[in-house]
């Protein structure tokens, strides 16, 4: 894989941990592109799976692709969606081929190193493995089970839970700056940091799924109320068809309305206590580099959901709003894994010879 030869062609000595962090990165670039997908209603661009129409790329598929945008110009197939859908696919396979070669590498100087050195502990890279498993399960049941939200929902949450695993892996290949050891006080509250953005990325999940993005179109009130009417029965019911009711009926806009406003109302709890966590992080030594980060992160997507829905949900910033939540993923990893290791000496990390 391309990946591979760059990072193994590269002049950094410690070709670990590169490969890992650019594992992180590229699947960061998965879960942006995997927005994309979902905004642009392409989903269902090749509904089978793992091929398009039994073939392995859309060129090969044109001619059922072409009868199928016949039938249905606006429907969930066309050429472009296709595209999108089985690109979405081939990167999301080549992280896979990245976690086997992760877990391959690590076994290896695991061995090599008598098994003491646990910066290369193959029990990381097998859980990835184990991880990106699941998630292809769950990208395929998203096509084979026709977009069901509580399908998606979850694919998204794995993915996000795939990035914070690999960044906690590339946190452990790092060189870290002393963390006084009064940052230890935070880890109960950076995990629960960490607990809440999930929440929220399930609201949010929940929201693009049921296409409830514009159920609220106005800010900071809905409908002009600040509580609408909303129906959270058939709104929060989990196990459903996509646009229908436990019963089949189609859903009301009263129960799209209610999944949007609970995404919007938990923001602000959610931002809120960030915004403390990082205010407490910024005053502890070594902790600061990230909590600037996550302040600026929390800030720069306050922006971007206030500006999605006074702009009236444009791609470009829709497709923003889900790579900053997994920036902030990212960053509350690091948050944690340096409360982890506050009071202990700078970490030494030997190279890859």
């Amino acid at each position: 894989m391309l990946a591979c030869v760059i990072v193994w062609s590269s002049k950094d000595p410690d070709k670990y941990r590169k490969l890992v962090w650019v594992t992180v990165f590229l699947t960061f670039d998965v879960i942006m592109f995997g927005a994309f997908t979902r905004l642009t209603d392409s989903g269902l661009g090749c509904p089978d799976w793992p091929g398009c129409y039994g073939h392995a790329n859309p060129l090969q598929a044109m001619e059922h692709i072409r009868a199928a945008e016949a039938l249905m110009p606006d429907g969930p197939v066309t050429v472009m969606k296709a595209w999108v859908e089985m690109i979405h696919r081939y990167l999301a396979m080549g992280i896979g081929v990245l976690i086997i070669a992760i877990m391959v590498i690590a076994w290896r100087f695991w061995l090599q190193s008598g098994r003491s050195n646990q910066r290369f502990s193959p029990r990381y890279p097998m859980l990835l493995f184990v991880f990106v498993c699941i998630q292809g399960a769950f990208g395929a049941w998203t096509v084979t089970m026709k977009l069901q939200p509580i399908i998606v929902t979850i694919h998204l949450l794995l993915g996000m839970a795939l990035l914070g695993m690999l960044t906690w892996v590339g946190a452990r290949q790092k060189d870290h700056a002393p963390v006084a050891a009064q940052a230890s006080a935070l880890r109960v509250p950076a995990l629960i940091g960490l607990m809440l953005l999930t929440l929220q990325i399930a609201l949010g999940g929940w929201v693009s799924t049921n296409y409830a993005a514009l159920a609220c179109s106005d800010f900071p009130l809905c409908h002009g109320a600040v509580i609408p009417q909303m129906d959270f029965d058939n709104g929060f019911t989990l196990w459903r068809t996509l646009g229908k009711t436990a019963d089949g009926e189609y859903l009301p806009f009263a129960a799209l309305t209610a999944i949007h406003w609970t995404h919007r109302f938990f923001a602000f709890v959610l931002a809120a206590y960030l915004a403390w966590l990082g205010c407490k992080a910024l005053k502890i030594e070594g902790m600061r580099p990230v909590a600037r980060a996550l302040l600026g992160a929390l800030a720069l997507q306050i922006t971007i959901g206030i500006a999605t829905v006074s702009l009236k949900w444009p791609l470009a910033l829709a497709v923003a709003h889900n790579g900053c939540a997994a920036l902030l993923v990212l960053l509350l990893v690091m948050l944690n894994y340096k409360t982890r290791i506050s009071g202990q000496p700078e970490k030494i990390v030997s190279q890859i010879k």
